[in-house]
């Protein structure tokens, strides 16, 4: 287990502050946060590239705060692949093994199985420049793996490539760790890649951890504003909520009075994903307790959906596939109505 307590650095005008957290033996943990939040600093101290102001990195039963690179056995893979252009993509992995002195014989089984595992066999001849962008990651991999650490650290492993290689190094990730079971820490800005990937999440704003866990717990229950619009909530409305037999009725304005299962009063941050909302040309008939009539305002095409604005009295975010949008024929300016449960509307 990795475990960090009280973490804190400062760096030129920027300041990591107080991260503690827990990452589990055989965990693929992930830090989803913005550009600039410090998630990239936080990997770096857990491989020493720098020391820490303050704070306790401890690997197993060993702390490792003050010890070099060379005595963590971790393997790390930056956004950039940093490969030796001069190396051909046989030579580039071994770099590594060559460097520590490791018996050929062990390099050579070990390097077969991971080349294999990569798909990436067939380029040990090529050089980094003849490779497309996901090849060049693959490689980068790869040589990480090669020694064979106890974590492997990746930093914005896949943003740079095309959608494609994204989609197809990202499977390659995956089949890594099922196979090796090697405790993974992952940073990146993509909520897709986090989701997908992480067994649990950290979401870092401005130098700290606001928020762990589990996929389902941060993106359905958000502890924060932050959280809620970084996770892509969308619809997050500040409203004043009241108590009726064990629901709270939350009015957002505009008319619109919202209800959900969670027990709040007060002022409040009412979310709903807008992936949770049905859209109907008729009345629904639900067990849902909130449904509205509405106009649609605004649509705009995703890659796979669409993203519908519907006022109500208040702008609800919807997402429908394009089927729907076909068959339903929603467009701008026609009346409909959205319904969603009690139970999807996360209270702050």
């Amino acid at each position: 287990m990795i475990s960090i307590r009280g973490l804190s650095r400062k760096w030129q005008d920027f300041k990591l502050e107080d991260i503690s957290l827990d990452v589990k033996d055989q965990e693929y943990f992930v830090i989803l946060g913005p550009t600039g939040a410090g998630k990239t600093l936080v990997l770096e101290l857990i491989a020493g590239f720098h020391e820490p102001d303050e704070g306790e990195i401890r690997m197993g039963q060993k702390d490792v705060t003050n010890l070099s690179p060379q005595e963590r056995d971790v393997g790390f893979v930056y956004q950039n692949y940093s490969l030796f252009p001069h190396l051909t993509v046989e030579e580039n992995i071994e770099f590594g093994p060559a460097v520590q002195k490791v018996s050929d014989k062990r390099v050579g089984e070990r390097k077969i199985g991971i080349m294999d595992t990569l798909d990436i066999s067939h380029l040990k001849d090529r050089y980094p420049k003849t490779l497309s962008g996901g090849e060049q990651q693959k490689v980068a991999l790869a040589r990480a793996l090669i020694l064979d650490p106890k974590i492997l650290l990746l930093d914005e492993p896949i943003s740079a490539l095309d959608v494609p290689s994204q989609e197809e190094v990202r499977q390659r990730l995956k089949d890594i760790h099922r196979e090796s079971e090697i405790t993974t820490i992952h940073v990146t800005h993509n909520r897709e890649e986090a989701s997908w990937l992480g067994d649990r999440l950290g979401v870092m704003s401005d130098g700290k951890i606001v928020q762990i866990g589990s996929p389902d717990e941060v993106f359905r229950k958000p502890k924060s504003e932050f959280v809620a619009n970084f996770v892509g909530t969308e619809n997050v409305f500040p409203g004043t909520s009241n108590m009726e037999e064990e629901i709270s009725k939350i009015d957002i304005g505009g008319g619109v009075e919202i209800q959900s299962t969670e027990i709040r009063e007060g002022e409040v941050k009412a979310c709903i994903r807008p992936e949770e909302i049905i859209v109907s040309n008729q009345p629904i008939k639900s067990s849902g307790r909130n449904m509205f009539e509405g106009e649609i305002v605004g649509v705009s095409d995703l890659e796979n959906t669409v993203r519908l604005e519907i006022d109500t009295g208040r702008n609800f975010t919807v997402v429908v596939t394009k089927k729907s949008r076909s068959d339903m024929n929603l467009k701008i300016g026609k009346k409909v109505y959205i319904a969603f449960k009690a139970s999807s509307v996360h209270v702050i």
